[in-house]
Parts: structure tokens; sequence; C-alpha cells
């Protein structure tokens, strides 16, 4: 069983409370004598002390416990629902136990009161019902603050997007290698002409309307890129083989927007793409929520410059979205991203 080391303010809470937790207790044990018995403070109040470390402890982890079971601002209807079995499970066991130590062993002269335990057990619930709503109180304020900051994160990581997105819809060498593209083939066949102006115009509608949205569906993208393919495709021939094997049951689970352009862009830039050696990208899922985009490396001799911003971004945006399954790296002569399909709901 993993413990979990208790939060600074519930062990500051706990010292501040225990003076007046440790005065109630004794006074309805031994009445007046806590204001002439120094036995009482200086034997009895360390013992009762020790013991209530022990309670405070428990009540620590089970509370920290159902926080991790239940987290977010979302789920705290059900977290507090379950908190309230802490009292059943943690704050009557150990008032039942502390109290049954002093009346059988009849420390200091106690001797068993059924009054004294109700009105033990009465204190331990208001309490901890005190500090129950203290906790949560302290953990709803830290969660308003952390989604202010995740949300503040998506801003700046999503203007930082726009800015790249909109450089990729105005390259002029991206343009360039289009209309030069498009001039050869007018000459040369109109048809294929028409059909690469066709996919020319799907890439810019994507491309214009995707800073509208931070995720989009997987058949979406699909999509997109089956179109930003057929315009690099037209450019680079034979030299440029793709695969794309995605179950459609996965067609609506989510992922963020023109990952798989930057992907793509990212294979072509940096790997020799040609007719003797053909650069092979494949794009597919396999049998869990994954889709794996994989590409040969044969990586240029001359390295173009990179500021590994799109990656990053990708990965930030899984990450403020709790997902952590995201992975990029090169696997037996290969580089191979793992996005995670996100269910809608």
């Amino acid at each position: 069983m993993k413990f979990h080391k208790p939060p600074t303010y519930e062990f500051h809470g706990f010292l501040i409370s225990m003076p007046l937790i440790g005065w109630y207790v004794h006074y309805i044990l031994y009445g007046d004598r806590i204001y002439h018995d120094p036995q009482l403070w200086f034997v009895s109040f360390p013992i009762l002390f020790a013991l209530a470390v022990v309670s405070w402890y428990m009540h620590s982890q089970y509370h920290t416990r159902i926080t991790l079971r239940f987290p977010g601002l979302r789920l705290t209807a059900k977290r507090i629902l379950f908190k309230l079995f802490v009292y059943p499970l943690v704050m009557v066991p150990s008032v039942v136990i502390i109290h049954a130590i002093y009346a059988h062993f009849h420390l200091f002269g106690y001797n068993y009161s059924q009054q004294a335990l109700k009105l033990w057990l009465l204190q331990g619930i208001v309490v901890n019902l005190v500090f129950e709503t203290l906790w949560e109180v302290v953990y709803i304020i830290q969660q308003y603050k952390e989604n202010l900051t995740e949300k503040e994160l998506l801003q700046q990581m999503k203007t930082e997007q726009e800015f790249e997105n909109l450089k990729a819809q105005v390259n002029p060498h991206f343009l360039f290698n289009c209309f030069n593209t498009l001039s050869g083939l007018i000459s040369e066949d109109k048809i294929r002409a028409d059909q690469f102006l066709n996919e020319l115009s799907k890439v810019y509608r994507y491309l214009l309307n995707a800073n509208q949205n931070d995720l989009t569906t997987l058949n979406n993208e699909i999509k997109f890129i089956q179109s930003f393919l057929e315009l690099l495709k037209t450019r680079y021939g034979s030299a440029l083989q793709v695969g794309i094997r995605v179950d459609e049951s996965y067609f609506s689970f989510l992922l963020p927007t023109l990952s798989l352009q930057l992907l793509v862009e990212n294979a072509v830039k940096h790997n020799v793409v040609s007719k003797k050696e053909p650069l092979l990208i494949e794009l597919y899922t396999e049998n869990e929520p994954f889709l794996v985009v994989k590409n040969t490396l044969q990586l240029k001799q001359v390295e173009e410059a990179s500021t590994g911003i799109g990656l990053k971004n990708i990965q930030a945006k899984y990450l403020l979205l709790n997902e952590t399954r995201f992975e990029a790296g090169r696997q037996d002569g290969s580089y191979v991203v793992k996005l995670p399909l996100i269910k809608e709901k």
C-alpha cells in the first residue's frame, strides 16, 4: 500500500487545533481537574497527542486517496460524497479506540462514561466537518488557479500555433512550388491540373478554418492529409510513398488540429526524397486508440533549420488534456510518432 505525504496545510491545521481539542477532550473526561492537575497536561495530553497523530494521519491518507481518485472541479460532488465515509471508516473508530484505552486502563482515574463518549464523538464530527470543508475549499481554489494557468498556457500555445500556421499558409516557397507544379500540369495534363487545384483549395480551406479549434476528429484530419499528400505526391511522384490504414471505428476520436500536416512536413523536410531513395510514410491504427505516424529515416546530409516548436506544441496540448501517452522517437531505422486518440465525450 502506498502512503502519501500529507499536505503542509493539513499538518499545520492539526497542530493549531490540537491544543483546543486536547483541552475539550480532557474536560469531558476529567471535568474541573484539568485546571489543577498538572498530570493531565504533562502526561495525559502527550499520550492523547500521540494517539491523535495516528488518527489524523489515517484521516489524511483517506482524504488524499479520495482526492486522487476523483480529481478536479468536475468531480467535486462525487469527491465530497465519498469523503463523508471518513466518519464511519476513520473518525468514529479512532474516537472509540482512544476512549476505550482510557477507560480500560483507567488512565488518571478515568472510568467509562457513555455521556463522555457521546460528547467526544460529537466533537470529532464537528472538528472533522470543519477541516474537511477547509481542505476541500483549499483544493478547489488550487484547482481553479491551475485551470486558469492551463487556459493561459493553451491560449499562448494557440497563438504560437496560429502564427506558425499563418506562416505556412503564406509561405512563398510552398506557394511557389504549388503554382510551379500547377503551371506545368496546365500545359501537360489539364485534368490533373484541375485535380491539383481542387486539392489545393481543400488544403487552404482547412488551414483557414483550423485555427478555430484546438481539437478535431480523426476523420477530418485524414481527409485533410489526403488532400495535402496529393499536392506532395504530384510534386515528388514515386519518390514519396504513403500508406494509410485507419480503422473507421476511430474516426470520431479527437486529436490536436493539424498534427498530421506537421508530422508529414517534418518527414519531407528532414529526409531525402528521391526516386532512388523513396521516402515511405505510414499512417495507421492498431488495436489501441493511437494513430501511428511512421517514416523511414534517410536524413539529409545538410539539416534544415528547425525550431522544434511544432512537435513540442502537440505534446504540450496532450499534457494539458492530462494525456501522457504521446510518444515520438527513432525505432529500427524509422521515426515513429504515436498520437493518442481521445474519445469524444
